[in-house]
């Protein structure tokens, strides 16, 4: 199933009782937060937060926040089928190399069909304003954390060109309001709007750039999501909710945005000037610290009669920006299978906060192998910024920590087994010594074999026999126990 708009989305969660409508007043300054981060916590439903203190919007959060909602959202049952079907397009290409096939994605027949198609007359510009009474404080932006500097916009999808190409891409950015009219623009180095405004900074123009909350869930998801070089984010929500995604031009620039969203703040971001962003409660559970970042200046803000204000609270996981990381982990599965063939599974784990560990499984054929995938994995995308990798063999379940930490203990020696690297990190990783720079570990929890330095023989792993296995299983009533069937 998919959505033509965010409200919609809502609706389906109303009726299978997985949203909850606040009536009571609520201040959007640490109240909202305290009241999502409790419910996350305790698997509770998505919020709509129906009267909000200074503002007219009702407020939408933790609409992602369970694996259910978030395979919903994309109109699938578990992840895994979406990453099925993009392990559907990467076979149909078979004589195609690698990076062919990658770069082969955005023009196959499947992708193509579902491009983005240009209208008129959009819902999300229902209503147009300008000048004063484009204001932000029209919207009920969150403060999230004690230690925050200020509001932010923490669900808004950034559209932006680049001015060498015209590509345009949207990745989903925070914003902090510094007034009425102005915001940060949280935009690093590895980001594709970063290049983009790098670009039009060079040529000493401001940047084009609209910020978009709401629209279906797919292009929300889109803009989170680490998309193969060339291909679209629109595109990508295309092909997710299998049809092309409505967009139309922006009120004051050329950008395309999604014509079903809920609200557009359009605008630029000026070249050469820098202010002071944050502190910002993040995603690792730490607050980031105060760094200087471009400004974005508003010039019109747009809505749909009606609208919501979609929005969300990182913080210590699980949040709801865990379960987006986890869809992006088993959709993204069969990429990281083609580029590293050996990789039978992996995962990233809610703690280590999507840059700071990965468990992988591998079917290892030759010594030393487990280095070779790790440096892979460092050379791709955003994997690059991945802390610690632990590699273990294919029989290893990885998305049980404790059989992954069961096979370090007993089967790595620091000595021998550990890789240390200098590389790139997360911006976040406040360990780092350096912005975005330091050390990354790779552990080899494979079992050895010959030529990776292991003297002595290694021990088989304790195993039943098969058919005592069998017997007792067939037998399990005659002890007096439950069938498990049952």
């Amino acid at each position: 199933m998919s959505y033509t708009h965010f409200q919609e989305f809502l609706a389906r969660l109303d009726a299978e009782g997985q949203l909850h409508r606040v009536t009571a007043e609520v201040d959007p300054r640490l109240e909202i937060a305290e009241i999502a981060d409790r419910q996350v916590k305790r698997g509770g439903p998505a919020l709509l937060l129906e009267r909000v203190r200074g503002s007219e919007f009702p407020v939408a959060i933790n609409t992602f926040a369970s694996a259910r909602r978030m395979a919903a959202a994309l109109g699938v049952g578990h992840c895994d089928e979406i990453g099925d079907r993009i392990r559907g397009l990467i076979e149909m290409r078979p004589s195609d190399g690698l990076l062919d096939k990658l770069k082969g994605l955005g023009q196959a027949a499947e992708m193509v069909r579902w491009a983005p198609k240009t209208v008129t007359g959009a819902a999300c510009q229902e209503v147009v304003l300008r000048g004063a009474e484009a204001s932000l404080d029209r919207l009920p932006v969150l403060t999230c954390w004690p230690g925050d500097g200020g509001r932010f916009i923490t669900l808004g999808a950034v559209y932006t060109r680049s001015r060498a190409t015209g590509r345009q891409n949207a990745g989903m950015y925070r914003l902090q309001v510094f007034d009425a009219r102005t915001t940060g623009m949280h935009i690093h180095a590895h980001h594709d709007g970063r290049r983009h405004f790098d670009e039009w900074e060079a040529a000493g123009e401001a940047m084009p750039a609209a910020v978009v909350l709401g629209g279906d869930p797919a292009t929300i998801y889109a803009a989170t999501a680490p998309a193969p070089p060339g291909l679209d984010e629109l595109l990508l929500a295309g092909f997710l909710r299998r049809k092309s995604v409505p967009v139309v031009r922006c009120v004051t620039s050329d950008l395309l945005v999604p014509a079903e969203a809920e609200i557009v703040i359009e605008g630029f971001v000026a070249a050469g000037e820098r202010r002071d962003e944050g502190p910002f409660g993040d995603h690792t559970g730490y607050y980031s610290l105060v760094d200087r970042y471009p400004v974005f200046h508003v010039e019109a803000i747009t809505h749909r009669r009606g609208a919501v204000y979609p929005t969300t609270v990182v913080g210590r996981p699980p949040m709801e920006d865990c379960f987006m990381g986890k869809a992006t982990e088993r959709i993204f599965r069969p990429l990281v299978q083609m580029l590293v063939p050996e990789v039978v599974d992996y995962d990233l784990p809610l703690f280590g906060v999507f840059h700071n560990f990965a468990f992988v499984a591998i079917r290892k054929t030759y010594p030393l192998q487990a280095r070779k995938v790790m440096h892979a994995l460092w050379g791709l995308g955003q994997m690059m910024l991945t802390k610690f990798i632990i590699v273990v063999d294919a029989d290893t379940d990885v998305h049980n920590v404790d059989e992954v930490l069961w096979r370090v203990g007993n089967n790595v020696d620091p000595g021998r087994d550990v890789e240390l690297v200098r590389g790139p990190l997360d911006a976040l990783d406040h360990a780092a010594p350096y912005p975005c720079a330091g050390t990354k570990m790779g552990i080899d929890a494979t079992r050895k074999m010959p030529g990776e330095g292991q003297v002595r023989p290694w021990p088989d792993d304790i195993r039943m026999a098969d058919d005592i296995v069998r017997r007792v299983t067939e037998r399990w009533t005659d002890y007096g126990f439950a069938d498990p069937r049952a």
